[in-house]
């Protein structure tokens, strides 16, 4: 089992750069496909990124391809979202997920594994 807290979320205007960070307990992290998904007040939640467990393999939403980039340490126990050219339409609260797996994944139903999102605000 994992445990996930994500931070890093916050007010940031238009054209401006932000980082996630999301941090995973347990000694298996190095175990798990990870991704980062976000929801917009009224909306489903929606895929952003995902990576493989070995950090070598990613895959993005077409909405943030080219503008984010994900990683992850598995030394440290962390998966992290840089975020630039950040858009309002970027605006909603982002959750980290996990799940045992060699793949990335891109679903939210393949996921086992949630933490309590972080709001992350893009002004105009």
């Amino acid at each position: 089992q994992v445990q996930l807290v994500e931070s890093g979320g916050k007010l940031v205007q238009a054209g401006g750069s932000l980082s996630l960070s999301c941090a995973a307990s347990g000694r298996t992290f190095s175990s798990y496909a990870m991704g980062w998904f976000r929801q917009a007040p009224g909306k489903a939640r929606e895929f952003v990124a995902a990576v493989n467990r070995n950090g070598d393999t990613t895959y993005y939403a077409d909405s943030v391809k080219g503008r984010f980039t994900i990683s992850r340490d598995n030394a440290g126990n962390t998966v992290s979202l840089l975020m630039n050219s950040l858009k309002p339409e970027d605006t909603a609260v982002y959750y980290c997920a996990a799940r045992m797996g060699i793949d990335f994944y891109y679903y939210t139903s393949e996921y086992d594994y949630w933490g309590q999102g972080t709001q992350v605000t893009v002004s105009f």
